[in-house]
């Protein structure tokens, strides 16, 4: 064996230092940090059958849930109502299941509403600075005043109920986060070298801000659209549970675990199994922005 032949360790003889780990591919270590863990794993499962569900619902669910039998009100899990029915005697899985469609319509379309207008003002405020910063971050700091579920109560009891209006309510409710998020971002990567560049090359404002600095900072606003939606499904729950969500009889999770909390002592399924499909939900998908925020962060390269 000559000095430069590795051993049976990965060292060489004649220097005894280990040999480097061969280099992986950028999509490689995502999909390692990914799918190394398995609660992320278990999270993506829980999205993919929420979207299988609300992409199939009518193909999926047994019976239309908004048919009432009322000769056949609360009855227990059986082989025709696989949990049961609630009082007006609509089956509990189909509404589930459609439920699951509304949920993740509202959480998508109000994050696209946060995310659109809330990185755009961050963007504003921080490539320009001076009066355009000051006038947008006071405006979300006048927001953040209030939490998210506070804010979207507010603004959803003004516009009045409906599936519309709780998305917008939801998409103001959120925009703080990603406005603050974005502003941060820029500022950071401002000064760097290949914006100087552009600038100098004669690239206008909008080029730059599109071109060179939003796609350098999108990893930590991909893993904060990923960790928002549950947060959006458990605020339209909330405010669905509290009669200004989404309107009867459209299924929608909160709105059945309010209906069902009368029945807690006699059928409780009412409002656990809704219950637990948001729990279910909203965990799935923060650990899949957990799993993301691990793989996209640069600091974590070489500790995971």
């Amino acid at each position: 064996m000559d000095s430069g032949t590795l051993d049976n360790r990965g060292k060489t003889p004649a220097t005894g230092v280990a040999a480097a780990p061969p280099r992986l591919s950028e999509f490689s270590y995502v999909r390692r940090v990914m799918f190394g863990r398995g609660v992320v794993i278990f999270g993506l499962v829980i999205i993919i059958i929420l979207v299988l569900a609300a992409g199939f619902a009518p193909w999926l669910a047994p019976y239309d849930p908004y048919d009432q039998q009322l000769d056949q009100t609360l009855q227990p899990a059986s082989r025709a109502h696989w949990l049961g029915t609630d009082a007006l005697g609509r089956d509990t899985l189909s509404r589930i299941i459609f439920g699951a469609r509304n949920s993740l319509m509202v959480g998508l379309v109000a994050l696209c509403i946060a995310a659109t207008a809330g990185m755009a003002l961050g963007m504003i405020a921080g490539y320009f600075t001076g009066w355009a910063n000051a006038v947008c971050m006071r405006f979300i700091d006048s927001l953040m005043c209030f939490p998210m579920i506070l804010m979207a109560l507010v603004v959803a009891a003004l516009l009045g109920g409906g599936i519309k209006n709780v998305m917008i309510a939801l998409g103001i409710a959120m925009l703080p986060g990603y406005a603050r998020l974005m502003c941060g971002q820029v500022l950071s990567v401002k000064e760097n070298d290949y914006v100087l560049a552009a600038c100098s090359l004669g690239a206008g404002s909008a080029r730059i801000m599109l071109r060179h600095v939003f796609p350098n900072r999108l990893p930590p606003l991909i893993v904060l659209v990923t960790m928002q939606i549950g947060a959006a499904i458990l605020t339209e729950a909330g405010l669905s549970f509290l009669g200004i969500g989404i309107e009867p009889p459209a299924a929608a999770w909160g709105t059945m675990i309010n209906d069902g909390r009368i029945y807690l002592l006699t059928n409780p399924v009412l409002s656990t199994d809704p219950g637990v499909a948001i729990m279910l939900v909203v965990f799935a998908f923060n650990m899949v922005g957990d799993g993301l925020r691990d793989a996209l962060d640069p600091r974590l390269r070489g500790t995971l």
